[in-house]
């Protein structure tokens, strides 16, 4: 006999639900529910009364998105802190309960709000959708993911409207559009639902649309570069046995030399290559130039004059401490100053946050890295004539730092990766597009090379050339145009246009929330 749910306990299904559109619609599925994956979790807080219940299903929501569009956390623990499956199982739960608390952060603050207000039910949806989008905004996530890259992982045009609101923007408008969708659900039985869905998917193809105009549109490129990008495939455990002092750092070097050689017998025409993040495993700069391996580096180099972006381990000049850095070297074997060092360093892996109020976490922590910081997106890396902005992996997540860069003028963007912590399956593919990204918000090629994969080039219209094997040895070479003088996009002049209209939204609805109240209220 089936067993029917009491109501009470049936309603707890609307944020499982949730949970599930969101996790199947994150890359690298396609983005099939973003337009409908917060009607369930929304129709379900309207429901409670209390906030102990909207926290929960606002959790339950994000623990549920978070195992299926992050499980990649799992292996990362395993490989990195090198626990056995069931303790990374554990980690991995405890990620998903804390990892994306924007969305009961969002439900809280509705929820406050709704107290102290007087909301219909249209207004009271409107704000559940404005602080929903202000909440994946600026509530903090140790992946800076947002459901504007789902788009550009499936290449419907619409993310080409990147360069006018950002990847943010195109995030905040597709959870604004589930408001729509949910406002026309509540109507599903009349004209004006029916009319309501069809609106919203009129708007959606009209976007998609212009997304095609405005790549059509865009100047065309007035130079062109020739690079090889190398992926010499080292394993967690070489490099971690490099970085601890244990060897391997001929083999790590023999390996990245024999990829290039292979990748220059089929393209001997390259203006340069490209090397992943740390992948020289020596320090470089300033006396660790005229070191054994640095010597080595800079004749391989003069005998095939080919110039080189590399990243490698560097001293920074203040503070003594290691630093992540990328470096030019040109045909001559000549080291190019300054060198870039990675500003934004990884938490628990590259930094403790908080070590410098309190020291002791270090004792407490000495397994995770202790790194020195670079100066900013303040600087473009020069070689052959050329203007780079240059980054250095989990730096593609954050606008700003990109935007930094095509304020200084940068022709393209080199990005340097490691990605061999997590897997094959979600995270390379997730990272890739986030890092790609950044080319589109401010129309400019970027050049991703990865140790492991998925390194590849995409170009100033978005478009993705060939992807990378990943766990294997490669090297692929890549005609890439440019603009030498690239203008600004709307983006990079108005970084925060769009939450700034989200705010006046929302003030606009506490506004409207208040004058229902007043005319609640009895007179006198």
């Amino acid at each position: 006999m089936q067993t029917i749910l009491p109501a009470k306990h049936s309603q707890w299904l609307l944020p499982v639900l949730s949970g599930l559109l969101i996790g199947t619609s994150y890359i690298p599925f396609p983005p099939w529910a973003s337009l409908f994956c917060f009607v369930p979790l929304w129709l379900f807080w309207r429901q409670q009364d209390k906030l102990k219940n909207v926290l929960a299903g606002g959790v339950l929501t994000s623990f549920i998105y978070t195992l299926i569009g992050f499980n990649w956390v799992t292996y990362t623990l395993h490989e990195f802190a090198k626990v056995n499956w069931f303790f990374a199982g554990v980690g991995m739960a405890l990620f998903a309960l804390f990892g994306h608390l924007f969305v009961p952060v969002a439900g809280a603050a509705w929820f406050w709000t709704r107290k102290r207000l007087a909301c219909n039910a249209g207004l009271s949806f409107a704000l559940m959708a404005v602080l929903t989008a202000l909440a994946e905004l600026y509530v903090p996530m140790l992946f800076k993911w947002n459901f504007g890259y789902s788009w550009y992982g499936a290449g419907l045009p619409v993310y080409q409207w990147a360069e006018i609101v950002g990847f943010t923007g195109l995030s905040m408008l597709t959870i604004l559009t589930n408001l729509l969708v949910l406002l026309a659900w509540r109507k599903r039985a009349t004209i004006q639902g029916k009319l309501g869905f069809a609106a919203v998917l009129l708007v959606f193809a009209g976007l998609n649309g212009g997304g095609v105009w405005l790549k059509n549109r865009l100047p065309t490129p007035d130079a062109a570069t020739d690079v090889l990008l190398v992926q010499a495939n080292i394993g967690n455990l070489e490099k971690q046995s490099m970085e601890r002092g244990k060897g391997f750092q001929a083999e790590i070097l023999t390996r990245y030399f024999q990829a290039t050689d292979a990748g220059l017998a089929e393209n001997p025409q390259v203006d340069f290559v490209m090397w992943s993040e740390t992948a020289f495993p020596s320090l470089l700069g300033g006396e660790y130039n005229q070191s054994f391996y640095a010597e080595l580096l800079q004749e391989f180099l003069r005998n095939r004059q080919v110039s080189l972006i590399t990243g490698a381990y560097a001293k920074h000049p203040t503070s003594g401490l290691i630093t992540n850095s990328l470096f030019a070297v040109d045909q001559h074997g000549t080291i190019v100053e300054p060198h870039y060092s990675k500003t934004i360093l990884l938490a628990l892996g590259e930094y403790i946050p908080g070590e410098e109020i309190f020291p002791w976490l270090r004792t407490l922590l000495p397994m995770v890295g202790h790194f020195g910081r670079g100066p900013g997106p303040t600087m473009l890396l020069k070689l052959n004539g050329y203007a780079m902005g240059p980054q250095i992996c989990y730096e593609s997540l954050f606008p700003e730092f990109s935007q930094g860069l095509a304020d200084l003028g940068a022709q393209f963007i080199v990005n340097a990766t490691n990605d061999s912590w997590y897997g094959s399956w979600q995270e390379p593919y997730q990272h890739l597009y986030m890092t790609l990204a950044r080319g589109v918000e401010f129309r400019r090629p970027v050049m991703r090379v990865t140790n492991t994969g998925i390194s590849t080039v995409s170009l100033a219209n978005g478009d993705v050339l060939e992807l990378s094997p990943q766990d294997t040895g490669w090297a692929g070479a890549y005609h890439v145009p440019y603009l030498t003088q690239p203008p600004a996009t709307f983006y990079q002049r108005h970084l925060n246009l769009l939450p700034g209209l989200l705010w006046a939204g929302l003030f606009a609805l506490l506004g409207a929330g208040f004058m229902q109240k007043s005319r609640r209220q009895p007179a006198g």
